[in-house]
């Protein structure tokens, strides 16, 4: 089993995609800690990093009249415990 690669998104940051890439760095972290592989665990670290980073960078550039998906995100959110994203699509909804 080799470590999976990690790429950097050139393009406008996705709060979504952003959240994927979390998900994808906590799965990969709990891969490695459960086979003892260091570049597994390395990987989802910083998958995981880059996700809150993309959070951050999506959540400081957006607009929630025009960007967002509301209702979704908000019970996205709320299923993901990500308060961050629930509250994201509360306000989407608002606008």
């Amino acid at each position: 089993m080799s470590a999976p690669t990690n790429s950097t998104p050139t393009e406008t940051p996705s709060l979504l995609g952003a959240h994927v890439q979390y998900v994808k760095g906590a799965a990969e972290e709990t891969i490695g800690n459960i086979t003892g592989s260091p570049a597994w665990t390395e990987s989802g670290v910083a998958d995981k990093k880059a996700g809150v980073d993309g959070m951050k960078a999506a959540s400081a550039n957006r607009d929630p009249a025009t960007d967002g998906y509301g209702k979704a995100e908000e019970i996205a959110g709320k299923l993901t415990g990500c308060e961050g994203m629930e509250q994201e699509g509360a306000q989407s909804r608002q606008v």
